[in-house]
């Protein structure tokens, strides 16, 4: 029996709105929410109230700890003794502690001294991770398993801390700038991650630069670097921090030059042991302060070394997601 066009189109219409209509979910089955995959399970109360717990638990780890420490620099004496040390709440206010310290010639000094081995410093050992990582990230490059197996035995086996600072002595690094950068400039972790991400560098962009003529630093420098900002902008935050936050060369190689010391060393000597700086000259920190010091000026030291990396962080976060995960699994 043959239908008419206008059966046919009737037909297809009912069709086409059949299967437009949602079909039925499963019993005992949830429906996927659009835009999550198909094996996440569908978010319940519980879930997302821990989940929120968690997260304000680590918010208020990070920011309980500054607000203390940064009200109690700014805190009176009177608020700081009726609070029996460090201050929650605001209670007078004044700005005294940093004028001091800033006035200080040992701090000032500590702070330039903290900046340049952190430029210098970083500046350094990324230059010689990036080219120690870009070589044996080359299959055709001269011994390069050899030299990376070399460096992975110093990750778990390393001659020590007398060795070494009988080797920096003995070549005359005692109360020298050098010796606070040197002996740390060099992270194999670090640059086994760099040689991770350069090993994964598009070789028909390595081939292409090569038939126009460029050499291996020709290469580093405008194909290699310009590919992988992310994970250089990490593992120089990552060196930046670690030069920052060091005292512990300055205790080995220069313990009594204090107008050589870094900002962290002066915040160890003079918040934590409590002691004045020897040999400043116009210190606000000296004998007058030895024994007692005031816990606005300790709490003002302590602001003084945390501002600088949280100026810092903000524009390096955006690197830092893609610089992390760098080697991690994708699907």
């Amino acid at each position: 029996m043959s239908q008419t066009p206008t059966t046919v189109r009737e037909d297809a219409a009912t069709t086409a709105t059949a299967a437009a209509e949602p079909r039925p979910a499963r019993a005992g089955r949830p429906r996927a929410r659009a835009g999550r995959a198909p094996w996440e399970e569908p978010p319940t109360v519980i879930g997302q109230g821990a989940k929120g717990l968690t997260l304000a638990g680590v918010i208020a780890a990070v920011a309980v700890p500054l607000w203390i420490i940064g009200l109690t620099s700014i805190s009176t004496p009177g608020a700081v003794n009726r609070a029996g040390g460090l201050v929650i709440w605001p209670d007078g206010i004044t700005f005294d502690a940093y004028q001091q310290m800033l006035s200080d010639g040992t701090v000032r000094t500590a702070l330039m001294v903290s900046f340049a081995i952190t430029i210098v410093g970083t500046a350094v050992s990324m230059i010689v991770s990036v080219t120690a990582a870009y070589g044996l990230s080359r299959a055709e490059s001269f011994a390069h398993r050899p030299i990376l197996t070399l460096l992975i035995v110093t990750m778990f086996v390393s001659g020590g801390l007398i060795p070494t600072f009988l080797v920096v002595t003995g070549l005359g690094g005692y109360d020298q700038w050098w010796a606070l950068i040197l002996p740390s400039a060099v992270s194999v972790f670090n640059i086994l991650v760099l040689r991770s991400f350069y090993s994964t560098t598009s070789a028909d962009l390595i081939d292409a630069a090569r038939l126009d003529g460029a050499g291996d630093w020709r290469i580093l420098w405008s194909v290699v670097l310009p590919t992988s900002r992310a994970v250089t902008a990490v593992i120089a935050l990552f060196y930046a921090v670690g030069y920052w936050n060091s005292f512990f060369n300055v205790m080995l190689y220069m313990p009594t030059s204090a107008e050589k010391w870094p900002l962290q060393y002066v915040l160890l000597t003079y918040v934590n042991r409590g002691n004045g700086l020897p040999g400043s000259v116009n210190s606000g920190f000296g004998a007058a302060n030895a024994q007692t010091a005031p816990l606005t000026l300790q709490m003002a030291v302590v602001v003084l070394t945390l501002v600088p990396l949280l100026m810092v962080y903000p524009f390096m976060q955006k690197h830092f997601r893609t610089g992390v995960l760098t080697g991690a699994i994708k699907g």
